[in-house]
């Protein structure tokens, strides 16, 4: 086994990493996404941005407001363990970190208290304790940054599409501080994982994202999601 296939093989099993597949769609977003730890597959000849729409650039607007897509986290998520009194955070700091202690916060009954990350940005090792400084360490990302989408068209949806947007766990990773104050709410042309064994499954991540929620991709971003895609194994 290769040392890049070590290292994915640590990622998917340290974090259980979703990649979102579509299963099906409606007017108002992704129907349901499987969650998968394995590599994603490309067929050869497969468009991986079929069905998604291309735009020239992105236009910045400067009405996006962190608001107005709920408040920062519910406790709605699907992801593993969600309506359980934890919000959405805790839930996939849960999903993403290894080696967890655990600890009862307000109507949280199992918060994460420590935890260790293998972060995907970077493949670097991060520490997480709770605690003041709660975010410095370990953030939760966006894999589709909610100004991004909301340039790309989510400021005409309704409030509770954006909710459910900024809350879906196919759109949401842990990872190490840093890297998500460096990537900040940049589109992949302008940014993407310093750790390039992950740009395969980042871009076909962001791409299902994209496709499930009927949102499209600006045009220098494309180039850079299709060589990424390009990396991955083919099936």
């Amino acid at each position: 086994m290769t040392r890049r296939q070590l290292l994915w093989l640590a990622v998917a099993s340290a974090l259980a990493v979703i990649v979102a597949v579509q299963v099906g769609t409606s007017p108002r977003g992704p129907s349901r996404f499987i969650a998968q730890a394995d590599i994603p597959t490309v067929a050869p000849g497969v468009d991986v941005l079929a069905g998604v729409a291309e735009i020239p650039a992105r236009t910045r607007s400067h009405d996006y407001r962190r608001d107005a897509f709920g408040e920062s986290w519910t406790d709605d998520t699907t992801a593993p363990g969600g309506h359980n009194g934890c919000d959405t955070r805790n839930d996939i700091l849960d999903r993403d970190l290894s080696e967890k202690t655990y600890v009862a916060i307000k109507r949280c009954p199992t918060a994460v208290a420590t935890g260790t990350l293998l972060d995907p940005y970077t493949s670097s090792v991060v520490a997480f304790t709770r605690g003041n400084q709660i975010g410095a360490a370990v953030q939760i990302d966006h894999i589709v940054p909610l100004a991004l989408a909301w340039d790309l068209g989510a400021r005409g949806w309704p409030d509770d599409l954006r909710t459910r947007f900024a809350n879906d766990p196919a759109n949401l990773l842990a990872v190490d501080g840093q890297a998500n104050q460096d990537k900040g709410d940049k589109e992949p042309a302008l940014w993407m994982p310093p750790n390039a064994a992950f740009h395969c499954q980042y871009a076909m991540q962001f791409i299902a994202v994209l496709r499930g929620y009927g949102l499209p991709v600006d045009a220098p971003s494309v180039p850079v999601l299709r060589e990424a895609a390009a990396t991955c194994p083919t099936g």
